[in-house]
């Protein structure tokens, strides 16, 4: 008997953002008709108040993941951080309605309004919780592979079944393309209602039998999902897949020709400009702050520069504010870490808040680097990594960055293990590079820098 459909994980966000706006819109709905003075109430602040609510709900949303479903799996999660992000969200819908229409409340409707809608919003999202854990939400995965993927079959099933940021998919068959005919005339009627999906991770799609096409053609047919493992891993981990792969270097990057993205160059001119400006500014504003502080808790050098690996594989220097001793790497040079011992008590004060990265404003003015990019290595770390990782290089294809997404979505690299999965988010923005990617680096940079988290 075949299973039933099951809500893929964009279904499932776009059930709970309804159950959240329509949350919202009738308690923004009540808090207009019944906490604000009639004689304030206009179709002016009606339309600005829905408007600001509605568009400051979604930012606040996606920069602080309101829907990261392993995160609303989670009850704690549930009970305590919808709580307090909603708490904010209708807070900021009240000072807005006090700032820009300067109007008259009754408390207690106010009150209602500033206190029930988080808890609204937490109940509905506990219920979506609960009534997810009863419907099926997992699919089961037929995993297809040949002898060029076969050393790495017992990761990539691990990959597939999630590490924390994918609960939805499980392989329960795996099928490899050199099974005999006899095997595969079972294998296919055995797999036919037990499956969701098929990820596909073979070195040649040449090679595919021509009665293995026809099973995954009657599955797309059957409404069943088949991918490459590739896309999976994209669509899920949002990057791009390294170790457990089949190393085709098209399958990753998938190059082709493509217009000239005007509104993505403006975009990126506009936005260094922007940065180059505002930072500029705050640079000029703490050295004086810095270099006193420096003389007392850092003695040393107030700046330290070094050569990276930039753009087309050209080295250029970096500077920063020292925060490190002065002989950090009298032994040689070592790869940074979180905790890492050289660090000053003021060098970590710097690094806490991300002081120590204003002076890269010097390369962005340069053109050396540019706000969004893959972070700088030293040329000793690139071409050990480019000799044991492969594409290390591709990274270069592009400016180097302040920020980036390898940077607000792994945490701080240590190891080789780390910088392989830095390099696949770091490829992923190579890849997808575009206005809307840049946007999320820049929200994910802000409340990295706020909550001091990150790498």
């Amino acid at each position: 008997m075949p299973r039933p459909s099951i809500l893929n994980s964009i279904e499932r966000k776009f059930i709970l953002l309804i159950g959240d706006l329509l949350i919202i819109l009738v308690s923004i709905n009540i808090f207009i008709n019944h906490a604000i003075d009639a004689e304030f109430i206009s179709w002016q602040l009606k339309v600005g108040v829905f408007a600001f609510g509605i568009i400051a709900y979604l930012i606040l949303a996606y920069i602080l993941e309101f829907y990261n479903l392993e995160k609303v799996s989670n009850r704690r999660y549930v009970l305590s951080q919808s709580l307090y992000i909603t708490a904010l969200y209708v807070f900021l819908v009240f000072i807005f309605t006090v700032i820009v229409f300067d109007a008259s409340f009754w408390r207690i409707p106010l009150l209602y309004f500033l206190f029930l809608t988080p808890i609204q919003i937490s109940l509905w999202r506990l219920f979506f919780a609960n009534v997810f854990r009863v419907i099926p939400v997992t699919k089961n995965v037929l995993y297809i592979y040949d002898s060029n993927t076969h050393e790495s079959l017992k990761e990539d099933i691990a990959v597939i079944n999630g590490d924390g940021a994918n609960t939805f998919y499980q392989v329960k068959l795996t099928y490899s393309l050199h099974h005999n005919t006899d095997i595969k005339k079972r294998f296919f009627l055995e797999a036919a209602d037990k499956i969701d999906a098929c990820i596909v991770n073979i070195k040649s799609y040449n090679d595919m039998p021509k009665d293995l096409e026809k099973m995954l053609l009657r599955s797309m047919l059957n409404g069943k999902e088949v991918i490459s493992f590739t896309s999976f891993y994209e669509n899920t981990y949002e990057a791009l897949p390294i170790k457990s792969h089949n190393d085709s270097f098209y399958e990753i990057l998938q190059f082709r020709n493509k217009k000239i993205r005007y509104v993505q160059r403006i975009f990126s001119v506009g936005i260094n400009f922007s940065i180059v400006l505002i930072t500029g500014l705050v640079f000029i504003v703490f050295i004086p702050f810095v270099l006193i502080l420096n003389l007392f808790f850092n003695r040393g050098p107030l700046f330290y520069t070094q050569k990276r690996v930039g753009l087309h594989g050209k080295e250029f220097k970096i500077y920063k504010f020292r925060s490190m001793v002065v002989d950090a790497e009298k032994s040689g040079a070592i790869m940074a870490k979180k905790n890492d011992a050289r660090i000053t008590s003021f060098g970590r004060i710097l690094r806490l808040f991300r002081i120590d990265e204003i002076p890269q404003i010097l390369s962005v003015v340069k053109g050396d680097m540019q706000l969004i990019g893959p972070r700088p290595e030293r040329r000793i770390f690139v071409d050990q990594l480019n000799n044991i990782i492969p594409f290390y290089n591709v990274r270069h294809l592009i400016k180097p960055g302040i920020t980036g997404w390898a940077q607000v979505k792994y945490k701080y690299g240590e190891n080789l293990e780390d910088s392989i999965r830095k390099l696949e988010y770091d490829l992923y923005y190579v890849k997808n590079k575009s206005v809307t990617l840049d946007l999320r680096i820049i929200f994910k940079t802000i409340t990295t820098i706020i909550f001091s988290r990150g790498a």
